[in-house]
């Protein structure tokens, strides 16, 4: 499974920016799909999951309410839509996809190694 993310970049605090995330190779690789950041000097944390199979969503608490996961089937296409965009958010953020349940992200150890990972996109928010 191959992941390409797309759609970084600077914004100013209060704006949007969406990622997407095109994977390649079988869906039946792995069960949930989402997204995790790092900022300089941070652990990476989970942002987002969907699960493959009923299509459930999970947030962070930091991004709840503020930013969206999505999935076009068709295309194989994952998109983060992500409003209100705080300093904060700045960060690389990654595409994953793994064989573990998309709701356990947010638990999982730090060091847990997740099956594929993209390259990584820069969001920066900042005026």
């Amino acid at each position: 499974v191959q992941l390409v993310e797309s759609g970084g970049g600077l914004v100013q605090p209060g704006g949007s920016l969406r990622l997407s995330c095109t994977a390649s190779g079988s869906t039946a690789d792995y069960y949930a799909i989402g997204w995790f950041r790092q900022a300089p000097g941070k652990e990476r944390e989970a942002v987002s999951s969907l699960s493959i199979r009923d299509g459930n969503t999970y947030y962070a608490a930091s991004v709840k309410g503020r930013f969206t996961i999505s999935r076009d089937s068709p295309s194989n296409t994952v998109h983060l839509q992500m409003n209100n965009l705080k300093p904060e958010d700045t960060a690389v953020y990654y595409c994953v996809a793994d064989r573990s349940d998309g709701s356990t992200w947010f638990h999982l150890p730090v060091n847990y190694e997740y099956d594929y990972w993209g390259q990584g996109t820069q969001v920066t928010v900042s005026s």
